[in-house]
């Protein structure tokens, strides 16, 4: 019985590859296809393996030796029609056949279904190469994602332009257009609704900023015996956030003192922390939510002094969120956490450092270390597309 046609291609040598393209022989027509998933990445690449061994193509000599790569990489074969190469990218996989392919009337189905029915006989090869393979598991770095929200609302802030000097109306019966006063007050304060906001955001988000750092650390850095056992990481990991920060020289390895939780840093952040949560718990206490006095006789309201609409209003919300402080707040949180820092080996520290920026990281089971597996660029290219060619995918057009 004769094979199915995409099973009848042969490997080539990069040095044939390189020699077609420099004695300018490369065919001049060709396919680009495009596959995400109905082939998934790793079977497509196991079995490549498992049948051909390494991969041949040209593009593994042009890659760095890192993850860093648009084409990750690469098969090269060959029939009577022409080449055939099957690349590994960022957001798909690419079989690029170049070469006189149309008269056959092939389409991405048939080399998919092709290749699938070819699974069966390399499965054991295929899952011996799967294991050898190092697996690793993708996560968002918690406190990164909080960092950019943070930096980005304060961004926002700034692009506002508040200033309640300025901006103050006192009473729109002050102009001599009272309807156009009316207007610009409620231009006004929708501003600075949105600013306070996004100041009651910041103000929930910055102990939280702090916290997931120090859970970052327990999460990278806890001893060996910890992290083993899963009963008494979460135990470690669960404690009140000042048995955490106390005890991370007892608990993680890296440090070269113990955290002095009656230092000014810590003080700072402890206070921050309780004023979040009292932010987002709704705790009534009067004297964190007062905002003045009021006498009655009877019904009759005496006010202790008079506030006018601004104050009453717009100022009353600018503080209840301590919108004025915010950013030294975030100075406080910053300084807490280059504290903390400042209390490991030098060399954790820069390490540390690098990771605290890094969008996603990896965490490999098996070893129990923290990688980062990939630069915070996501990078894409395509071949050109000629318009209205009716092809399932980018004709190649070589010289």
């Amino acid at each position: 019985m004769e094979k199915p046609y995409f099973l009848n291609f042969e490997t080539i040598h990069p040095k044939c590859f390189l020699n077609i393209i420099e004695g300018k022989l490369l065919p001049r027509n060709g396919h680009v296809w495009e596959m995400t998933n109905e082939l998934k990445p790793l079977d497509l690449y196991c079995y490549l393996y498992a049948k051909f061994g390494i991969p041949n193509g040209v593009q593994n000599i042009f890659r760095n030796d890192d993850s860093d790569n648009l084409i990750h990489w690469e098969w090269a074969f060959a029939n009577e029609d022409g080449l055939m190469l099957i690349q590994g990218h960022n957001f798909r996989s690419e079989i690029h056949l170049i070469g006189d392919f149309k008269k056959r009337g092939l389409k991405l189905e048939d080399f998919i279904v092709q290749i699938k029915s070819d699974f069966s006989n390399h499965g054991k090869a295929m899952s011996a190469r799967r294991l050898e393979l190092e697996k690793w598991d993708q996560f968002l770095n918690p406190y990164e994602r909080i960092r950019s929200t943070v930096d980005f609302q304060m961004k926002k802030i700034d692009e506002l332009s508040l200033d309640p000097v300025k901006d103050k109306i006192n009473s729109i019966f002050d102009n001599a257009d009272v309807e156009a006063a009316c207007v610009r007050w409620g231009a006004v304060a929708e501003k600075y609704t949105f600013a306070v906001g996004l100041a009651f955001g910041l103000r929930a988000m910055l102990p939280v900023l702090a916290e997931s750092f120090i859970n970052l650390v327990i999460f990278i850095l806890a001893k060996r015996e910890i992290k083993d056992n899963e009963r008494l990481f979460n135990n470690t990991i669960r404690q009140n956030i000042d048995i955490r920060v106390q005890s991370l020289h007892l608990n993680c390895v890296g440090f070269a003192r113990p955290v002095d939780y009656k230092s000014d840093e810590c003080k700072a952040f402890h206070t921050l922390m309780n004023e979040r949560n009292d932010l987002l718990h709704g705790n009534v206490e009067l004297s964190k939510l007062s905002i003045g006095n009021v006498y009655f006789d009877g019904k009759v309201p005496i006010f202790e002094k008079y506030e006018d609409m601004w104050e009453k209003t717009i100022g009353v919300s600018l503080a209840s969120v301590k919108y004025h402080s915010i950013k030294d707040d975030l100075g406080k949180i910053d300084a807490f956490i280059g504290y903390v820092l400042n209390q490991t080996e030098p060399k954790v520290r820069e390490d540390l450092l690098v990771i605290l920026e890094k969008r996603q990281l990896g965490f490999n089971h098996k070893t129990g270390r923290i990688g980062i597996l990939f630069s915070d660029r996501l990078v894409d290219f395509r071949m050109p597309r000629p318009a209205d060619k009716g092809d399932q995918g980018a004709e190649i057009i070589t010289d």
